[in-house]
């Protein structure tokens, strides 16, 4: 596709006709930028003087537009406006009724993340003599080809780790316990290291704490920095907003998602309301108020619902309990009101919004600067250029989506490696079954997104064109831009 190069301020000339080849029929939109907060987007057709009919002495805007323009007629403004409002009231009124006073309590179970946890330190660590430590203290026998026999082995001859740990938040702050680290341990504690330890108030006092884990926060918030640096230096304004958009809808999931669904709502309502909500605001906050991202957001909405009917379609059929795993397991433990298979459609449809944001709005973007690029363009002609464009971001995208869940379930797949399963067998398994309606649902409303979106942007950027521009302005070299347009030929 060869983009025609055109110059950024035409001179004025007013003995230029409208139709002559460099396009000075329109205004000249294309300095246009969407930007937060904008009212209009990228407007092509804005100008005082665009229309044909009025000469060639006012035949390009004298305003040229470094700012965003009105794309859209106030009508057009109206008919979105008709849709979204409504939309938007209803997500109001959602989060109102469905709003939650919080998690509700329960007794801790003692068991995964339902326990207490203290930071601690680890002050001092001595080697000594495995046997010396294990409760045996002979010397195995038996097959030590096996990993347990291996294991057995090393507890028995090996040098073990006594290692004293200090407690350093909660009531004990100041306590140190003694824990022992077997040589065959995964986790190796050192003298120094900054754990995090479990507390259970029920076991004798030497053994209330143990090591359950490291303490991450450090290099975890260092990565955070360089990753919200990177957004703001490349993005700048538009990746300052995107951050604050991000952490909105962490609140929105922490502070409305979760606890709704523990309160017992229905997971796929408060999936639909909580999702919508992050949509308009991240949409609008980062792309500006205007009919371009309303159009995004309505392809975005049309999107989330294809994904909810076919998701909830293809949960039930292949009859997948969302209960496959110890943490779900636990949770259908601690509150068994909760529809695990609501769950997993509630995750299917947060999980596919972020994907669909970034596809809905190139789109709408793209169908934009068509316009922008040549305004006679019908919206046939529109839709045939965006919808290329689309299919190379479909190809890319959805690879992306798919890889995403196979690195997420890597671990798994390999243990079916191991056992030697075939792959229907694997495929057939609930575990790795969750997985493929997952990614094979988002990935049918993703794809679905392109052809949606783009014929929404076509349609609302060339219903408002003015028909007059249609007949007199006719762009030159822009109709190189885009094949099956119509209105595209120069008059000679």
């Amino acid at each position: 596709m060869t983009t025609p190069q055109h110059p950024p301020f035409p001179p004025h000339d007013s003995r230029r006709e409208p139709d002559a080849e460099d396009g000075t029929g329109r205004g000249d939109g294309h300095h246009g930028t969407d930007g937060p907060g904008s009212p209009g987007g990228a407007g092509g057709v804005g100008g005082h003087g665009g229309s044909s009919e009025h000469g060639g002495g006012h035949g390009h805007s004298h305003v040229h537009s470094h700012g965003p323009a009105a794309p859209v007629s106030r009508h057009l403004r109206k008919v979105i406006a008709a849709i979204l409002i409504p939309f938007t009231a209803a997500v109001l009124v959602g989060l109102a009724v469905l709003w939650p006073g919080g998690a509700p309590s329960h007794e801790r179970t003692g068991v995964g993340f339902d326990r207490q946890t203290q930071q601690a330190t680890v002050t001092k660590v001595v080697e000594l003599s495995c046997q010396s430590v294990n409760a045996s203290g002979g010397t195995p026998t038996g097959d030590t080809s096996t990993a347990e026999g291996s294991a057995a082995v090393q507890q028995a001859t090996g040098d073990c780790k006594r290692a004293t740990i200090r407690v350093d938040t909660g009531k004990d702050k100041g306590r140190t316990f003694s824990e022992i680290v077997q040589p065959d341990q995964t986790r190796q504690l050192h003298e120094g290291q900054e754990v995090v330890v479990a507390y259970e108030p029920s076991a004798p006092k030497d053994l209330q704490y143990s090591v359950t884990d490291i303490n991450r926060r450090l290099p975890l918030a260092l990565l955070a920095g360089i990753f919200a640096l990177a957004v703001v230096v490349v993005g700048r304004l538009r990746g300052l907003m995107a951050l604050v958009s991000l952490a909105i809808s962490f609140l929105v999931l922490n502070f409305f998602v979760l606890p709704a669904i523990l309160q017992g709502s229905n997971p796929l309502v408060v999936a639909v309301i909580g999702s919508s909500a992050i949509m308009l605001i991240a949409l609008y906050l980062c792309h500006g108020l205007s009919a371009r991202t309303s159009v995004a957001v309505l392809g975005t909405l049309i999107s989330l619902l294809l994904i909810g009917v076919l998701g909830s379609l293809f949960i039930g059929w292949a009859a997948l309990t969302g209960n496959t795993d110890d943490n779900t397991g636990l949770i259908h433990g601690l509150y068994p009101s909760i529809d695990m298979s609501g769950l997993l459609l509630a995750g299917v449809i947060i999980g596919s919004l972020g994907v669909l944001d970034d596809v809905t709005v190139t789109q709408t973007s793209a169908v934009w600067e068509l316009h922008e690029a040549n305004p006679s363009m019908g919206w046939r002609g529109l839709y045939r250029a965006g919808i290329r464009i689309g299919r190379d971001h479909i190809a890319s995208v959805v690879n992306t989506l798919v890889l995403a869940y196979a690195g997420a379930a890597l671990p798994l797949l390999l243990l079916f490696s191991i056992a030697q399963s075939s792959v229907g067998t694997v495929a057939n398994s609930e575990l790795v079954a969750e997985e493929i309606v997952r990614t094979l649902v988002g990935s049918i409303g993703l794809v679905a997104s392109v052809p949606v979106t783009t014929a929404l942007a076509a349609l609302v950027v060339s219903a408002d064109r003015p028909a007059t521009q249609a007949a007199g302005a006719v762009p030159g070299a822009g109709a190189a831009l885009v094949r099956g347009g119509r209105g595209r030929r120069r008059k000679r």
